[in-house]
């Protein structure tokens, strides 16, 4: 089990996506669906003998530090590290990764950092040069032996008006600094003011247009024996590959929970304040977390098994109407179709020894997104 503690809910950034929306929408009418609860303090307060108790129940335990910007409590990661022997992962801003000790950092095996792409890019969504800041940092860890798996974490908003997205040109911009592994999110649903259908009908539109460019560009390099691992293609791919079935890509809810700063076990870090997602606490045995499923049109939908309900939150808040939730939906499925149509080249290239299925594996759980 995959389990995200949050180690603070403060953050040193203020991302247009994320702390722009966040102080601006309050009436968006989840006080009327869910119950909410906001007593959890802002810093974790877990005694660390506790959580080891815990963690140490489930024999495939994996803590993902997380937060607000988790670095901000690097003494706490320090703490938790030197006493609790299981894999660690994180998800960061990347802007303090030069202030936490060699030894602590290399015991961090995969480093989820969020680079929305270009340098510009970056800045217009993060402030002006937080990507140099965070490029630096990462070279930095590298010189001092970082050999961990460092997956570019971006965020693609159709709500930017000034600096339209190109999917394709993003990515590729990512691999040419050097990255291998690259996800993405689009920022679409979750919040309910930023819905205008006529705008996400042109960003979608685009979107798609460019990811059946990059999954061609991803193809191209299969043909040299490289399979890049940006996650969406990779993992969808590997079901294909295998005819698996999946539930909730990201695990939310029945195969990784978020530990909140004061003790609670929730369905995922963003349902942190609301009770109807808590799942159990530190007492709780893993084995007997409450678990959740995604429900209305999901259920049905033909593309379910690959797809898994995309996000619980997006599908139990219904931010957005029906007609902006298709135009989402439409997206993951010319995902879907555009890795299908490539399935039998794919096929072939493993049939003919370039690539191995075995290239296809990844880590499920632990913070990519699959479904954007």
């Amino acid at each position: 089990m995959h389990y995200h503690i949050l180690l603070t809910e403060s953050c040193n950034s203020e991302c247009k996506y994320c702390y722009k929306k966040s102080i601006e929408e309050f009436d968006n009418g989840l006080d009327k669906k869910f119950k909410f609860e906001f007593s959890s303090p802002e810093i974790s307060t877990i005694d660390i003998k506790k959580l080891k108790k815990f963690l140490l129940k489930d024999k495939d335990a994996v803590l993902v530090f997380y937060g607000g910007e988790p670095l901000m409590e690097i003494d706490k990661i320090k703490q938790i590290i030197d006493n609790i022997n299981i894999p660690f992962r994180m998800q960061t801003n990347g802007k303090l990764l030069d202030k936490i000790p060699t030894k602590y950092i290399n015991k961090i095996t995969k480093i989820l950092i969020s680079l929305d792409g270009t340098k510009e890019r970056t800045d217009f969504n993060r402030g002006n040069g937080t990507f140099n800041q965070v490029i630096n940092n990462i070279d930095l860890i590298k010189r001092n032996g970082y050999r961990g798996e460092i997956i570019a974490r971006m965020t693609l908003s159709p709500s930017d008006e000034e600096n339209p997205t190109d999917i394709y040109e993003q990515v590729l911009s990512l691999i040419k600094q050097g990255f291998t592994s690259i996800h993405w999110q689009i920022d679409a649903g979750f919040y309910k003011y930023d819905y205008n259908y006529e705008k996400f009908k042109t960003f979608s539109k685009e979107y798609n247009k460019s990811v059946s460019k990059l999954i061609d560009c991803w193809v191209n390099e299969m043909k040299k024996g490289t399979v890049l691992k940006i996650y969406p293609f990779l993992a969808i791919m590997d079901s294909l590959l295998k005819s698996e079935a999946t539930f909730l890509r990201c695990g939310a809810g029945y195969a990784g929970y978020a530990i909140s700063t004061d003790g609670k076990l929730v369905a995922c870090p963003i349902m942190n304040c609301i009770e109807d997602f808590k799942a159990g606490d530190l007492d709780s045995n893993p084995k007997n977390l409450k678990k959740f499923e995604v429900g209305g049109k999901c259920i049905y939908c033909n593309y379910k098994d690959l797809c898994g309900g995309r996000c619980l939150y997006w599908n139990k808040a219904e931010l957005w109407p029906e007609q902006g939730n298709d135009l989402i939906c439409n997206t993951i499925k010319h995902l879907i179709d555009e890795l299908k149509r490539n399935l039998p080249e794919i096929q072939s290239l493993i049939d003919k020894k370039i690539i191995s299925k075995k290239q296809f594996n990844y880590e499920k759980y632990f913070g990519p997104e699959i479904i954007p």
